[in-house]
């Protein structure tokens, strides 16, 4: 068990954390200020904040790495990597979909999506933390499949685009867009649906119907 001063330390910082997810799904990285932090978080002083954290990007990244479903699952990437691949494929498929069943995380996501359009150095924190590592570990993991003659031989960046689009696809028709049809697609069907389309496609021995 970790001493009690490290243990209230990261109580602390979860607790910052917390807020500074709802401020920043309210009002998006640019317009967060670290007194509404302070105050969304409970701790009293906006100074405190740089004792957890060294700035505000710092503490986005926090934000995003630790409350996106799909970032929680990749921080378990080397376990992934010993998986068959329909099971990676659909634990990837239901992670980066579970966003949309939290209202803040959805939030968040419409907003910083807005906002990296119009302010590269968000863009750019989003980018490597979330865009950037997702298709790095599709990529490496279809390579590896590759390699091990699961999958026929192609781009594996290529393939990472396209199965991790699809559900980008998804969320911007079904929350962004409010496609009718869209919404009454389950997230369950749309992950089983993709997960079938892309291996029925690359696979080297077809699926078993």
């Amino acid at each position: 068990m970790p001493p009690r001063d490290d243990r209230d330390f990261e109580d602390k910082r979860q607790q910052i954390i917390d807020g500074a997810l709802q401020v920043f799904a309210s009002k998006g990285f640019e317009k967060a200020t670290n007194k509404d932090i302070a105050a969304a978080s409970g701790i009293g002083s906006p100074g405190l904040i740089y004792h957890y954290f060294k700035d505000k990007s710092d503490l986005f990244e926090q934000v995003i790495e630790q409350r996106l479903p799909l970032l929680q699952l990749l921080s378990h990437s080397d376990e992934l990597m010993t998986k068959p691949i329909e099971d990676v494929l659909t634990l990837f498929g239901h992670a980066f979909l579970r966003m949309a069943e939290n209202p803040t995380s959805l939030a968040l996501f419409k907003l910083i999506m807005g906002e990296a359009i119009r302010q590269p150095h968000v863009a750019e924190i989003v980018n490597r933390i979330g865009p950037s590592r997702s298709v790095a570990f599709l990529s490496g993991y279809l390579e590896q499949q590759m390699a091990a003659g699961v999958l026929k031989p192609m781009n594996p960046n290529a393939a990472a685009r396209c199965f991790a689009g699809s559900f980008v696809a998804y969320l911007l028709t079904r929350e962004v867009f409010m496609q009718p049809d869209a919404q009454q697609l389950s997230a369950e069907v749309m992950v089983e649906t993709a997960v079938k389309v892309f291996l029925q496609g690359t696979l080297v021995v077809p699926i078993d119907e």
